[in-house]
């Protein structure tokens, strides 16, 4: 398995049940840095096709299989790690949200579960959406065969949306405060407030997002961390320069009136924060998890499907998640 094939395999699992020709992955592969040919494209999925890995639908082009898609996730992992934070670092400054004029792009967590559990789901992410444990009540609800930004719902399942905590690194970066994404984590709440954190994956050492391990290894407990204040959140611990430190504390009030939430705790200056030490001339900073709400659901025993940091999403297309009541 080399790049360029899987770059096409990216191509087509961002696609999920739309089948895509030689002419349009070629397009789609230049945003991988990719330039192929409609012609080499095809030499490509046929040996795609031969591993069983793509499947052909006569002239219409191609879908990646279920074969494909495992090999997707194991293929050159030692080429991903580090993946994570790179694309927290793309995405931060892509986001252009303006706060004043609450306009602009806001980085999405896109998450699915089973149409037939909508209600249930709703019900249970109520309490969550109430609670300080979230980014934002606005958020995103599409059905089957619709599509959140260039990713479409797959057939029997909804689609919902999650301000991603990464917003809050573009939004501070549009301010000129720059921010290290340290760790994802899970954070033990007790009575009500942030205690420490009980795990913790490094964002520069992996190749995947963190939260979202944490959510399929079922190590939060988000329903009692509302319920009953005592339980476990996603989180992650950041760190900004001292010097920025009251324009922070600024913008974080401003963002909450703008409605972005997210920063739990800011630290002191060279000082740790829930025993997490911070490197000189920095303070740290505990963001929550913009997943929270779906961890609820995988507590619940809804299953769920979740791709963090999937797509920018104009802000102004958000709904209030009271809306959907």
């Amino acid at each position: 398995m080399n790049k360029t094939m899987l770059a096409i395999l990216k191509v087509l699992d961002k696609q999920d049940d739309t089948i895509l020709g030689s002419r349009e992955i070629s397009r789609q592969l230049k945003s991988h840095g990719i330039q192929l040919t409609e012609r080499t494209v095809r030499y490509h999925l046929r040996i795609l096709d031969e591993r069983g890995f793509t499947k052909v639908f006569g002239k219409e082009g191609r879908m990646i299989t279920q074969k494909g898609r495992e090999e997707l996730s194991q293929a050159l992992v030692s080429e991903r790690v580090g993946f994570v934070i790179s694309k927290i670092e793309t995405l931060s400054y892509l986001t252009n949200l303006d706060l004043k004029k609450k306009e602009g792009e806001i980085i999405l967590n896109v998450s699915y579960f089973p149409e037939k559990y909508f209600k249930e789901a709703i019900r249970i992410m109520k309490p969550v959406f109430s609670s300080p444990y979230i980014m934002s009540d606005n958020v995103v609800l599409h059905r089957s065969g619709e599509k959140i930004g260039d990713i479409v719902v797959p057939k029997g399942q909804v689609g919902f949306g999650t301000v991603c905590s990464v917003t809050i690194n573009g939004i501070f970066l549009k301010a000129g405060i720059p921010v290290s994404s340290k760790f994802g984590g899970v954070l033990q709440i007790e009575n009500h407030e942030p205690s420490r954190f009980t795990a913790l994956v490094s964002y520069e050492g992996t190749s995947l997002d963190p939260l979202e391990i944490f959510i399929k290894s079922k190590m939060t407990d988000v329903i009692n961390a509302v319920k009953n204040n005592n339980g476990k959140i996603l989180a992650s611990f950041r760190e900004i320069p001292i010097v920025s430190l009251e324009k922070a504390k600024e913008l974080s009030l401003l963002m909450k009136e703008k409605g972005i939430g997210g920063i739990l705790l800011i630290g002191n200056p060279n000082q740790p924060l829930l025993e997490m030490p911070v490197a000189m001339d920095k303070a740290g900073m505990i963001i929550v998890g913009g997943l929270n709400p779906i961890a609820a659901l995988e507590e619940a025993g809804i299953t769920t499907v979740s791709k963090a940091m999937s797509t920018l999403y104009r802000y102004s297309d958000l709904i209030n998640f009271k809306e959907l009541l």
